[in-house]
């Protein structure tokens, strides 16, 4: 069901193995079905997505995104890009800042709660954030 990261790095397996339990735990409540950490410039650092994802193209499309989101909030004077929501006919993703040019992007089916997917993404950010800054450096999937 999901891609491969490079087994090579800690960090990525560590991260990857997180987003997987996620995924695991959101889909009995029809909240996520795929998720990844990337940097702002669309490097994936580690992934749970569908077999079927490249995940090259769906970091280099969510860098993009978030380019064009600071972008707009830069115009509008509203502050640093924390999150942003896209709503699909097909499901929802949700792109949010974990710190230091790091993003999470959740995906989800059709008929998912935008209250419980922002609430399950707010919760795996924190697990993520912690993987994030212990003390292993950061290498990235490839």
């Amino acid at each position: 069901m999901y891609s491969e990261t490079d087994s090579r790095s800690p960090k990525a397996a560590q991260i990857s193995d997180t987003l997987k339990q996620f995924i695991s735990q959101s889909s009995s409540r029809g909240s996520a079905k795929a998720a990844a950490v990337m940097t702002r410039e669309g490097m994936m650092m580690g992934a749970a997505l569908d077999k079927d994802t490249n995940e090259d193209i769906f970091a280099a499309m969510n860098a993009s995104l978030l380019m064009l989101a600071q972008k707009a909030t830069d115009e509008m004077s509203i502050g640093d890009f924390r999150q942003m929501v896209v709503l699909g006919s097909a499901g929802i993703m949700h792109l949010t800042e974990l710190g230091d040019g790091v993003v999470l992007a959740v995906a989800t089916g059709a008929g998912s709660n935008l209250g419980r997917v922002m609430l399950d993404t707010r919760q795996i950010s924190v697990r993520l954030r912690s993987c994030l800054d212990s003390p292993t450096s950061v290498q990235y999937a490839s």
